[in-house]
This record gives structure tokens, sequence and C-alpha cells, in this order.
């Protein structure tokens, strides 16, 4: 990877720590807030749970690709040579990859070894869930 490519990344990068440090983490307000009142939000008291569930969720993903680009921005700060290289096995990253996520650390294939399989299991007879 030469410097101009460098600082493209790098410019991504930054962009995308902006972007996440301007969003406010989010948060669900809850319809019910005095536990005396009873009424017709006790049904929607599940559906909140759900929300605030989301919410929590996608907070704890923007705090780990946050987390991501800033060690991406370290290497590109420390190491400039090593960015772009699988932290597994060595190989350089795609730029299509880095383009769609400059903070990558593995290759696809060392990706997907870490992840493991996706999706369902399969039946093989019609006597497995028997």
């Amino acid at each position: 990877m030469n410097a101009k490519q460098r600082e493209e990344f790098k410019a991504l990068l930054l962009a995308l720590h902006a972007e996440l440090t301007e969003k406010a983490p989010s948060r669900i307000e809850p319809n019910r807030t005095d536990d005396a009142r009873i009424g017709g939000d006790e049904d929607e008291q599940p559906l909140n749970e759900m929300m605030q569930a989301i919410a929590s969720n996608r907070n704890r993903n923007m705090d780990g690709v946050l987390a991501r680009v800033l060690k991406a921005l370290g290497k590109l700060r420390e190491d400039p040579d090593a960015f772009g290289e699988c932290e597994e096995c060595g190989d350089e990253l795609p730029l299509g990859r880095l383009r769609a996520m400059p903070y990558a650390e593995l290759c696809v294939t060392c990706q997907g070894a870490k992840d493991g399989p996706k999706g369902r299991a399969t039946r093989s007879k019609l006597t497995d869930y028997t």
C-alpha cells in the first residue's frame, strides 16, 4: 500500500470517528415512569423493553466500531507499513474491503475462521428431530 492510499484510509477513518463521536448514545424513554399508575401502557412495557435492548445493542456495537477505528488510526500513526495487513496471516487486505471497512483487522478467510460457521443446521434425516 502506498502513502496516497494510506492517506485515503486515514481520511475515511477520521470521518468515521467524527460520525461515531457526534452521535449521542440511543436511549428509549419509557412510556410509564410512575409505578403507581395503572392503565393501558402496561401492554406497552414489553415493547419498551425490546426497544431499550435494541438501543443498548446498537450503542455497544457503535462502541466496538469506535474502538476498532481508534486502533486503526493508531496503527496508521505508529506502524503505517503494517496498516492493511491481516493481523492473523499477514496477507494484504483487499482495497475494496478496506474501503468498506477501513478498520478491518482480518482478511475474509481469517475473519470467517474466527466467526465460525453461520446459518441453521440442516437435517440429514427425517428422524433427526424425533
